[in-house]
């Protein structure tokens, strides 16, 4: 009998549907223990019950650990078990390959782990459908469209209203690389296939022989994911991870459009009993992408790797056209016999079949004379280079094409809307909603390019660049260039002459944002103007018949505390320019800005990093608006909380009061596609999420209400509106000043921390571990200013102390909630201000995710045993203190108190954790000592490769583990 076999069925329906409580959990813990008990199956049948027992062992004592700790056992009983784990793990990790088949076995369950919470938010998110169409009266989730269009109703904000601000709304996620990515492609692929079975056993009732075969055949999967290398041979290549990231179009993103769509006009009759047809809708996302033209300190991405990425996704997108074209070509076999068309698909109907018959390729006329919708959709196929299958065939003669290839997507659109038009005109209204109009929303989106690509290099390399190319001397209409270039300038030219190129070659819009990082000055956008343009690039937007050019923005990034601060400034400098007016006219008086979670992150702490780029964005619109430009900012967040990670729908609302166009483009870093983008259920969720926060706050009914019920100014605090409060900007310019000042003195401008990073962390192991294209350094040197912050963040994450997302917040919060009055006001902001509530949040999370005890395992590696001492010290301090802080400020006991799932999912997490960590620390203490004692041993040796190979698989497991890299 299967694991999954339930007892009653109708009790099994009823889990499925439950709204709350523990009947609702249900599915997942038997999920995670089902899987459990697979994979010990699958230990012992591939590795013998030798491992099975190890795995068991560590499980053990790391849970004694845990249960003492959380018991409030004497310390004495917790030290125990850790140290009965060590000893273990000493023993286990005496042999390379042990350790790595240990490192793998708990990765693997983290992987099936992550896999059953994955399939339970789905589960959830149906039962919440479920639950909302089951009564009108009922409470909606906030976050979803539903929910949000219910508060814009209750402020009185009338449907025309509605539709002008949905109208407003468009985000891009942006996809990009991930220098600490573990995933391989392959594994990816059996992800999927787990995901489907256990999606399966979730249908009410199924017979017992099917059951025992999906069990089967989950069983198999995970001997397969065993049985796959988890760590790469060889790092991957730029084109790997191109590939890689359009997979997530053909896995989820292309069937997500059409359903997201259906949802918004779902939503809107169900609120605002609108009935709009999903090709009435605007177009409410779009996406991006890095991978192939992000540059910036990747020697890697060059002119052929930004070629391919445009070639890929063309590609990509045209087999995809063609397929969704043949279905509906093998479903539309409307004849004329029986419903007439309208006079305009007539008319280009035989403009296109003229050019047949002058080319000989009139089969399909002949064949189908009375079925002509199906005719010009096969004309259409030509025109984007296929042929329609039939029984008549096609083929498609030497030489020119008869039909010319599309090169605007907007005459393809034209060419659907007359299929669309003429089924409506001819009662063909259900057709056309059935197989046309999710097409057209398709062709809306994606264009003919899929998606945008962005190039960015970084400021300092275009200011060398224009210093050699000063040398360039004029001889009448000529320029010559120098004798000779640098290869970083030549590359500079050449990427210039490619996007020029590629802009002509693919659609314009596939290449229309040029990123700088690391911009300092108006000059650095001015660079790049006069560069683009020396490499034949139109900066300027431009129609002509050939189509519409965007043109080639230039987007500053700020990173850094002190570039934030003086991005208005600039901004201000560059827009008034004389020279950059009209380029501003010519994109319609918008600019895209960018601003850099990250390195602000890693330059000053989590609160000034928030608290400054929360000012930049406010302060940005308001020179904007008086510069009348249509800003769009760019949200360069990370996946972990050290680099801006965190809810995105919950950062969203908390952006600035009346800053905000309803434009937001984001960054959707590599690790956590697959959390977001695997299956279409997730995806259509996290499209949803993101519009119904950017709805809400470009509305703001909260405001609205609470506005009108505020009688007394003076007492009036505004809970959740997005308005801040003088008192509350006030306090906030303290703390961020504060906590700036201590992250600074005690990490940044501390040389002991620096070397303690390096050395109790695995940082260096990055170098090693083949797990993603970028270097981990800009420019190779071994300084703090060099290091990346992935890099930074991966190597306090991996080691559990977490250090970017905590340090500096528990100190300023205690500074000001000593004085009188302080802590009041503090849990007033931490219920009340979203920005706060987002700060608050997530260093709660990060919190809980640390672990000091596992940490102190990690210091031990550091070699001075003095400088280990004062650094781990000060961090342990001031995580405690921040603990305890944010304890004070939430009224809560312990952490995520009020956030059980999670504080759950944490906490049968970390027994599975604690093992990896440990064996990780003596896997690296191991290496250390034989490189110590072996100086001139080749690097790759069996020996190295083999710890290599082992601390890289605890590096998968560990991410898994906390879901998190870097």
């Amino acid at each position: 009998m299967s694991l999954w076999t339930p007892t009653d069925w109708p009790q099994r329906l009823a889990e499925l549907q439950a709204a709350k409580g523990e009947l609702k959990e249900a599915p997942l813990r038997r999920d995670v223990r089902s899987l459990g008990m697979l994979l010990g199956d699958v230990l012992r049948e591939q590795s013998g019950p030798a491992l099975f027992d190890a795995v068991e062992e560590l499980r053990r004592t790391a849970i004694g650990r845990r249960e003492a700790e959380q018991s409030g056992d004497s310390q004495a009983a917790a030290s125990s078990q850790l140290q009965q784990a060590l000893f273990s793990v000493h023993k286990y990790a005496d042999d390379p390959l042990t350790a790595y088949q240990l490192a793998r076995a708990f990765s693997l369950y983290f992987e099936l782990i992550n896999l059953a919470e994955t399939n339970h938010r789905k589960r959830r998110r149906l039962a919440n459908q479920l639950d909302e169409t089951s009564s009108r009266e009922n409470t909606i989730q906030r976050g979803s469209l539903r929910g949000t269009l219910r508060q814009l109703k209750a402020a009185d904000i009338l449907p025309d209203k509605v539709l002008d601000l949905l109208d407003k709304v468009c985000i891009y996620p942006v996809f990009t690389a991930h220098p600490t990515e573990v995933a391989r492609r392959s594994v990816m692929f059996k992800r999927r296939r787990i995901s489907d079975l256990l999606e399966q056993l979730d249908r009410v009732p199924l017979p017992a022989a099917q059951m025992d075969a999906l069990e089967r055949d989950l069983t198999a999967e995970i001997t397969a994911l065993w049985q796959t290398d988890d760590v790469r041979s060889a790092r991957p290549t730029v084109r790997d991870e191109i590939r890689m990231a359009l997979d997530y179009y053909e896995s989820s993103l292309f069937d997500t459009l059409p359903v997201l769509y259906k949802e918004v006009a779902s939503a809107l009759s169900a609120e605002y009993d609108l009935l709009p047809e999903i090709t009435e809708l605007p177009i409410l996302v779009r996406f991006g992408s890095w991978i192939g033209g992000d540059r910036d300190g990747n020697p890697f991405v060059t002119p052929p790797q930004t070629r391919e990425a445009l070639a890929m996704s063309h590609d990509l997108l045209m087999h995809h056209y063609l397929r969704r074209m043949q279905t509906v070509f093998d479903q539309l076999g409307s004849s004329t016999q029986q419903a007439p068309v309208s006079d305009a698909l007539n008319a280009k109907l035989e403009e296109y079949l003229d050019k047949l018959r002058t080319a000989n390729q009139n089969a399909l006329a002949e064949r189908f004379p009375m079925e002509r919708t199906r005719l010009l959709l096969a004309c259409i196929m030509m025109r984007l280079g296929g042929v329609a299958q039939s029984s008549a065939q096609l083929t498609i003669a030497q030489g020119p094409p008869a039909l010319a290839p599309y090169t605007r997507a907007a005459d393809l659109l034209a060419d659907l809307t007359l299929i669309r038009e003429s089924l409506v005109e001819n009662r063909g209204v259900r057709l056309s909603e059935l197989l046309i109009d999710p097409l057209l929303m398709e062709v809306r989106t994606y264009g003919l390019h899929l998606q945008a690509l962005d190039i960015r290099q970084h400021a300092k390399v275009h200011a060398k660049a224009i210093e050699e190319l000063a040398a360039w001397k004029q001889g009448g209409d000529s320029l010559e260039l120098p004798p000779s270039l640098s290869a970083q300038t030549q590359e500079v030219l050449d990427t210039f002459r490619t996007i020029a190129d590629l802009k002509r070659q693919y659609a314009p819009e596939a290449i229309r944002q040029y990123v700088i990082s690391g911009a300092t000055s108006a000059e650095d956008v001015l660079r790049v103007l006069w560069l683009a343009r020396l490499g034949g690039v139109r900066v300027e937007a431009a129609t002509d018949e050939a189509g519409c050019d965007p043109g080639l923005m230039p987007v500053p990034l700020f990173e850094s505390i002190e570039d934030l601060q003086n991005a208005p400034a600039i901004c201000r400098q560059l827009w008034t320019s004389e020279a950059y007016k009209p380029l501003l006219e010519s994109w319609g008086h918008r600019q895209e800005v960018m601003l850099g979670y990250s390195d602000s992150n890693k330059d000053g702490g989590m609160i000034a990093s928030t608290w400054e780029i929360f000012k930049a964005h406010r302060a940005l619109h308001d020179v904007a608006r008086e510069c009348g430009v249509n800003l769009r900012l760019f949200h360069g967040r990370g996946g972990t909380v050290g680099r801006g990670g965190g809810p995105t729908h919950r950062a969203i609302f908390a952006q600035p009061i009346d800053s905000f166009n309803g434009e937001l483009r984001i960054t959707e870093q590599g690790e956590v596609l697959n959390w977001k983008y695997s299956d279409v259920v997730l995806a259509e969720r996290n499209l949803e999420l993101m519009i119904a926060a950017s709805l809400d706050a470009l509305a703001r009914p909260d405001a609205i209400l609470q506005g009108v019920a505020a009688a007394d100014p003076a007492t009036y605090v505004p809970r959740f509106t997005g308005e801040l409060l003088p008192a509350w900007e006030k306090i906030i310019d303290e703390l961020s000043e504060t906590s700036y000042n201590f992250y600074r003195a005690e990490i940044i401008d501390n040389p002991e921390t620096f070397t303690y990073f390096e050395q109790a962390t695995p940082m260096a192991e990055l170098e090693h571990a083949r797990i993603g294209s970028r270097p981990v350094r800009r420019t190779g040197k071994r300084t703090f200013a060099d290091l990346r912050a992935i890099p930074w963040v991966f190597g306090w994450m991996q080691s559990r102390q977490l250090v970017p997302a905590w340090f500096g917040v528990g100190h300023a919060l205690e500074r000001f909630a000593s004085r009188p009055g302080g802590l009041a006001q503090l849990q007033s902001m931490t219920a009340s201000f979203p920005l706060f509530i987002d700060v608050v949040r997530n260093v709660e999370v990060a919190l809980a995710k640390a672990d000091f005890g596992i940490a102190r395992l990690y210091a031990s590696l550091v070699e001075d045993e003095a400088l280990r001492k004062r650094v781990f010290s000060t961090l342990e301090a001031e995580f405690l203190l921040t603990r305890k802080m944010i304890l004070e400020i939430t009224g809560q006991t312990t952490l995520l108190e009020r956030n059980p799932v999670l504080e759950r999912s944490i906490r049968l997490r970390n027994p599975y954790v604690d093992p990896m960590s440990l064996i990780q620390v003596e896997l690296i203490r191991r290496k250390r000592a034989f490189e110590g004692a072996n100086p001139e041993a080749d690097p790759n040796a069996p020996e190295a490769e083999a710890l290599n190979r082992a601390i890289t698989a605890t590096i998968n497991g560990i991410s898994a583990g906390l879901r998190n890299t870097g």
